[in-house]
């Protein structure tokens, strides 16, 4: 392996000595181990000196987790880099799970090696999506001056603890109305597995049912879950209220129930519970959400008292937090908005596992830190989580590129028109239209407030 390694650093070496070495010459490759942590790099013959740091998403434990270099679909991302000239590195982290600490070292080391083992790069884009982008945005906040800028892509922008509090909020929900008498735990969860099956068999039993229809709904709204679930399918109509609850409820089984009762691991990092909902208004929670309307709908449809359930919540046994798991998650894991780099961000704009109301989270912080000038935003108009094209993530790095170059944001070419014109072209070179194109859907898009923020003090 380590030889194998130093091949290719000659090969780079010898072919980034040679003006004339064509632009389509492979790439030198290496990867290894770095502590416990598996890495892969790759550097272009043509290399411009520019480095795409790559942060994978959650892998759940037992599951293969090799090292990623660059975000998918496929490989038309990191061989559009590539061949434009930038290397891309990307490590699996040390353990699988909810392993953000891990890997904000881990990503740090692979970057150490990069600049001691090939050379230091002039500049480093540090981007990841899921988990990843929290990991980006978090590498960004934390070690600003190792990156030129930041490209967090569906991230978790609300940071852990406020994610977290979200999804108990929904936990608490499900358990209180649907399943009062059962052993279904919310925190300190001792066995992830049974905890989860449990609350499946509870959601299956209430799905069958208008009122339990109903109830799962005030779940999803307190989640601010979306109404539109599977990519490549249409968008449920704004009246449609049966389409509307049938994706709900759908993100719900397979994404919040999932992360609300599967949370040991997340527990097990932090020294305890980081969650609390003590304090918290739930009438106030449901009429900031997206989804009040067709609650309100669903709840007159099936005869049930919306009112009395509210008071359920809000008189309902309350969790606080182990203060020693805040403290373990707050450092580099929330978000205190004072950026020193460009950030920026894409959300489909409906995805059901990291809402895009976490962008509204993490565009607050920043605008009350002053730092409004050095992020921008953009959005999708799909559904799923990190459902992006290539066409669409290249055009996003672009638009980075675009920004360091110039050093002000253009934000004409930041507009949806533009930014879908410009995957256009992109797209007619990844993907070539024909069976598998998805035109681009970049879109004016506002999620509305993050249910339950929690900056950096």
């Amino acid at each position: 392996m380590r030889r194998a390694f130093f091949l290719g650093v000659v090969l780079l070496a010898t072919a980034c000595s040679s003006a004339s070495t064509a632009a389509t010459s492979p790439p030198a490759s290496a990867g290894g181990v770095i502590g416990a942590a598996r890495y892969k790099l790759q550097v272009p013959q043509n290399w411009n000196g520019s480095l795409f740091l790559y942060s994978h998403g959650f892998v759940v434990r037992g599951r293969p987790n090799p090292p990623m270099d660059a975000p998918g679909p496929g490989n038309a991302v990191s061989s559009w880099l590539l061949r434009n000239g930038y290397a891309i590195a990307g490590s699996s982290y040390s353990s699988a799970g909810w392993s953000v600490e891990d890997a904000l070292n881990d990503q740090m080391a692979l970057l150490d090696l990069f600049e001691h083992r090939i050379a230091k790069p002039q500049r480093v884009i540090v981007w990841g999506d899921s988990m990843g982008g929290l990991i980006a945005a978090a590498l960004a906040q934390l070690h600003p001056d190792r990156f030129a800028g930041a490209i967090p892509m569906c991230g978790v922008l609300s940071g852990a603890i406020g994610y977290f509090n979200t999804i108990l909020d929904g936990a608490y929900a499900f358990r209180t109305l649907l399943a009062p008498g059962s052993d279904l735990r919310l925190v300190h969860v001792p066995e992830s597995t049974a905890n989860l099956a449990t609350a499946l068999d509870v959601y299956h039993e209430a799905s069958t049912t208008p009122a339990g229809v109903a109830r799962l709904a005030l779940v999803g709204a307190l989640a601010d879950l979306p109404g539109w679930y599977a990519p490549g399918t249409p968008e449920p109509a704004s009246d449609d209220l049966a389409g509307w609850s049938v994706a709900e409820e759908q993100w719900l089984s397979a994404f919040l129930l999932p992360a609300a009762f599967g949370r040991g691991d997340l527990e097990q990092r932090a020294g305890g519970n980081p969650s609390w909902n003590v304090g918290v208004d739930y009438r106030h929670q449901l009429s900031i959400s997206l989804d009040r309307d067709r609650v309100v709908a669903l709840y007159q449809a099936a005869g049930l008292d919306l009112d009395a359930d509210l008071a359920a919540l809000d008189s309902g046994p309350r969790i606080d937090a182990d203060p020693r798991a805040v403290v373990a998650l707050e450092p580099h894991q929330s978000f205190d908005g004072r950026l020193t780099i460009p950030v920026l961000t894409m959300h489909t704009t409906d995805d059901g596992l990291v809402v895009a109301q976490g962008e509204t989270a993490y565009g607050d912080v920043v605008r009350a830190a002053g730092k409004q000038g050095l992020l921008r935003q953009v959005y999708v108009h799909r559904a799923g989580h990190c459902d992006f094209t290539a066409a669409e993530t290249i055009a996003l790095a672009q638009s980075m590129i675009d920004r360091l170059d110039r050093g002000v944001w253009d934000d004409k070419a930041l507009q949806p028109a533009a930014l879908n014109a410009r995957a256009r072209v992109v797209g007619s070179e990844v993907q070539a239209g024909g069976d598998g194109y998805v035109d681009p859907a970049f879109v004016d898009f506002n999620p509305g407030p993050f249910p339950r923020p929690f900056p950096m003090p």
